[in-house]
């Protein structure tokens, strides 16, 4: 359930940071008149991502064993795909997050109402669709019958409105920067055991050989169904029977990635100047506070 949490909170802080900071601009600006377009971009956006999740869930149950399993499978790479890409571009620009979307909702105030809603529909409805997308393979890759990986993305996501809500209130602030860099990280680790079960899906569809050709089985050692198989499961997507190919995609995309992740600007300076760091000091974002 942790890694869903994760997912649940890591995404859904990003949607809430995009809407406080949208709101607090224009009360601090003094637009309170563009408040309402912002909100009807805003919902149309939840709405879409909701359905857009509720499409892959019961439209994939209609499908045979094979084809469930093929879509399954696809849509966990792309997932994937999209969630590196996100954590990538987030580590980049979360230090000028605030000042990418001032420059955006001034255009879009003169060029009108529709402008506004197309704005604020954008910059959540992209967030809501790749966390429709990567929660549905998660919860696809570690569901065992119950509920508790939905659970897990609803607490994550409560807590994102909660804290996007301190945010806003001026009651916390935080290194945004760091924060998304270490969550990042741990996003990543979450990634690889949903492409590796992808990669599973693949090869029960037979689009992929090697079902039968197991790099190891430990499951009576860690039964998947004791306290801390179930652990490593909903926190790693830990699979204690997984194929040659298995782990071979979990290796290549997680040693690479991470290693590609955590190594920031600031290290890569430090490297060049001999062990000194050339570059200025971040600035920390701040969420302003609503007056």
């Amino acid at each position: 359930m942790f890694s869903n949490y994760l997912i649940g909170l890591r995404e859904g802080l990003e949607a809430s940071l995009v809407v406080c900071i949208l709101i607090a601009y224009l009360v601090k600006t003094g637009r309170r008149d563009a408040l309402k377009p912002i909100w009807i971009g805003i919902g149309i956006a939840v709405a879409i991502a909701m359905g857009f999740g509720c499409a892959l869930e019961f439209g994939s149950q209609e499908l045979t064993f094979e084809a469930q399993e093929a879509l399954g499978g696809s849509l966990s790479v792309i997932a994937v795909g999209l969630v590196t890409w996100m954590v990538f571009w987030m580590r980049r620009t979360a230090r000028h997050l605030r000042s990418e979307l001032h420059g955006k909702l001034d255009a879009a105030l003169a060029m009108g109402t529709g402008a506004l809603v197309a704005t604020a529909f954008l910059a959540v409805g992209r967030e809501g669709l790749e966390t429709a997308l990567f929660v549905w393979a998660s919860v696809h890759a570690a569901s065992d019958g119950t509920p508790r990986p939905l659970v897990g993305v609803a607490l994550g996501l409560a807590t994102a409105v909660l804290l996007g809500w301190l945010f806003y209130r001026g009651a916390l602030k935080i290194n945004l920067a760091k924060f998304f860099t270490w969550t990042g990280g741990m996003l990543v680790v979450v990634a690889a055991g949903v492409l590796a079960y992808g990669f599973h899906d693949l090869q029960e569809a037979n689009w992929i050989p090697g079902i039968a050709d197991l790099a190891f089985d430990i499951s009576g050692t860690i039964p998947p169904d004791s306290w801390y198989g179930t652990l490593l499961k909903g926190v790693f997507n830990f699979q204690p029977d997984p194929t040659v190919v298995q782990l071979a995609v979990w290796a290549l995309y997680l040693v690479p990635t991470l290693a590609v992740f955590l190594v920031t600007p600031e290290f890569l300076a430090r490297l060049k100047g001999g062990g000194r760091s050339t570059a200025a000091p971040a600035a920390e974002e701040r969420v302003p506070a609503a007056e």
